[in-house]
């Protein structure tokens, strides 16, 4: 999983489980204080919150839990997988474009990065060089021509290539 949607993550949780724990506690008593729950809107809203934050706590740790089970071995070499760079040809737009496959936390249509669990996604991930993807969007079916592919491990191996480069002073 990358850092940075660990980090990301991991922060949401803190700042819940603390609101789970001190604030929402006080909120309710200072609120049962006020006597008669049934028509106590602020009992009312604080055990509302209550609940949401248990059920976002509850996605959070269960997202945190696939995430840490990604295994980078089983992402294939020669084909479109989670953390691929992918140029395909779009028939429909008449156009290159570049997409990077990443998790649904890391997605940004504007800047190419797409989700594995996106129709664009879906349509790409086990495609290679000459693949043609037929994709169903919300904007109608397209067909996109995998152009280029250059894998999770192809940076890798760019990147240690990369650090052997570098000079010492």
């Amino acid at each position: 999983m990358p850092d940075h949607i660990k980090k990301q993550l991991l922060k949401e949780i803190q700042i819940l489980e603390h609101e789970l724990a001190h604030e929402l506690p006080a909120e309710i008593k200072k609120a049962v204080a006020l006597g008669d729950l049934s028509e106590n809107a602020e009992y009312h809203m604080a055990k509302q919150r209550q609940d949401f934050v248990n059920a976002r706590l509850g996605q959070l740790k269960k997202r945190m839990a696939e995430l840490s089970l990604v295994n980078l071995a089983n992402i294939p070499r020669d084909k479109a997988g989670f953390g691929s760079t992918v140029v395909v040809y779009d028939s429909t737009k008449e156009e290159e474009i570049v997409y990077r496959l990443v998790t649904s936390e890391e997605s940004d249509v504007a800047k190419g990065l797409i989700s594995t669990t996106s129709p664009i996604g879906r349509g790409l991930v086990g495609r290679q060089v000459g693949d043609v993807a037929t994709v169903v969007t919300p904007n109608g079916k397209r067909e996109l021509e995998v152009l280029k592919l250059t894998t999770i491990h192809d940076e890798a191996d760019d990147d240690d290539e990369d650090a052997g480069n570098g000079t010492t002073n």
